[in-house]
């Protein structure tokens, strides 16, 4: 299966984060993006958050005021069976970007102005699974650009 990159975000900590058309994809995620809570964000097995246009599609047609890289997410894909995407599963950003998918990411309050009635958690994996932004490690690195295949490695 092969989706496409369709934002790439980043901050200087805190949401939301900034398209931005390429990226150098490192070890601890993309170069220059930083994270402003360092207990619980930032560390190798959430080097990159990962989200689904779909997904994201799917809760604007609720309402709710949210867009791609408001949540934190440096990567939004699309074209991706995003049910397929889960921990254990292993990404393939471009050319040679490998990130496999760790665990999913907590809901924070922080993204409550981007849910209607503040319901940060209508992405929680617990309670709509299938929802949730994935964070994955990086075992192999490079430059990603907007338009970028997205593939499940193992299809």
């Amino acid at each position: 299966m092969t989706g496409r990159v369709h934002q790439i975000s980043i901050s200087p900590g805190g949401v939301p984060k900034r398209p931005v058309a390429t990226a150098e994809v490192g070890p601890r995620g993309i170069v220059g993006d930083d994270q402003a809570d360092k207990l619980h964000h930032g560390h190798p097995e959430q080097a990159l958050c990962v989200w689904s246009l779909e997904v994201i599609e799917a809760l604007q047609a609720e309402g709710h005021p949210i867009q791609p890289g408001f949540a934190g997410e440096n990567i939004t894909v699309a074209g991706l069976d995003w049910n397929l995407v889960v921990p254990g599963a292993t990404l393939l950003l471009g050319e040679s970007v490998v990130a496999p998918v760790t665990f999913d990411a907590t809901p924070c309050s922080s993204n409550a102005a981007w849910f209607l009635d503040r319901n940060f958690r209508r992405m929680s994996q617990e309670r709509h699974p299938g929802w949730s932004r994935m964070y994955t490690s990086v075992t192999s690195g490079g430059m990603i650009r907007v338009g970028d295949p997205v593939r499940l490695l193992g299809d």
